[in-house]
């Protein structure tokens, strides 16, 4: 097995629990914007940590960071921000692994991306799975009640949050791709180590000055849920790591697709950990959209 499919897997692991944590977080203790930056703050002591130790261990300088490698890194790090607020946010629209799939629509997204951008053709069967997965994304927009009119069911706040964060995943995905790329290393990981340390330090300040100028006594329950959040920053910044350095080995959309085996942890999460039942709507729901990223990476 290739060394970025083994990183893709485990960073989806990591992830999963550190999704699971901000979701904890979230459930009363701060708001979609606290638990956000709980993910930033406690991770930036240790990737610093982290990337000046493996220059020292390397012996090597910090290398040189040209303007697209910040343009590059910004746009990803700003991405990834928002995507995460609004997974945090959907958490209390839906369930955990409800929630999740919906963040998955990155991968369908990142192929329509290409289209329009860049001019990438799809296949036939692309398009077949990008409908299947279409028909996936409508089946999970339907709240559990079942009630009121069809394009209320539809098009509501979950599916809205769910849809979005995906979007801006994958561009989040293709800037950090775009700045690992960027830096003058044949060490995948010190590519990965520097580019993360530069978007977690920024992703940090820049949500310190937002909380402490929307959201008033949210940066101290930040400090205050230590005990909890700490392991939410390990969590992130090992998933991280892992994101990036399969990054730098491989195409983000492919990446992506190794990771949808989040979708699976998300389950086992959401029934073992939250108590959470998924009626039978959301299975359907859950395995269109699977069929179809799997359909997409497999075929298309």
């Amino acid at each position: 097995m290739e060394a970025w499919i083994i990183f893709s897997i485990i960073a989806a692991a990591f992830q999963t629990i550190r999704f699971m944590l901000q979701k904890y977080l979230s459930m009363g203790q701060m708001s979609a914007g606290g638990a956000t930056f709980s993910r930033f703050f406690y991770s930036a002591p240790m990737i610093t940590i982290l990337m000046v130790g493996y220059l020292i261990y390397r012996g090597e300088t910090m290398p040189s960071l040209s303007n697209t490698f910040w343009t590059a890194a910004m746009i990803g790090g700003f991405g990834q921000i928002t995507a995460t607020w609004c997974v945090v946010a959907l958490f209390a629209q839906r369930n955990f692994a409800v929630g999740i799939t919906f963040k998955k629509t990155e991968v369908i997204q990142t192929a329509l991306f290409g289209l329009v951008i860049l001019g990438d053709q799809i296949s036939m069967v692309g398009w077949i799975a990008i409908i299947i997965g279409l028909i996936g994304v409508l089946v999970l927009s339907d709240p559990p009640s079942g009630e009121g009119a069809l394009i209320g069911r539809v098009w509501n706040k979950a599916a809205g949050l769910g849809v979005i964060s995906g979007a801006l995943f994958a561009i989040s995905a293709v800037g950090y791709r775009a700045a690992t790329l960027e830096i003058n290393s044949e060490d995948p990981l010190m590519r990965s180590s520097v580019t993360l340390w530069v978007v977690t330090l920024s992703q940090t300040v820049g949500m310190a000055v937002w909380l402490a100028w929307r959201e008033e006594g949210e940066i101290g329950r930040v400090v205050g849920a230590w005990r909890t959040a700490i392991w939410m920053g390990l969590t992130g910044m090992l998933g991280s790591i892992f994101w990036f350095t399969a990054f730098t080995l491989q195409n983000a959309a492919y990446v992506f697709a190794v990771g949808q085996i989040e979708v699976i942890f998300s389950l086992a999460a959401s029934y073992l950990f939250f108590k959470e039942k998924m009626i039978a709507g959301e299975l359907v729901g859950i395995f269109f959209l699977s069929a179809s990223i799997l359909g997409l990476i497999l075929f298309s």
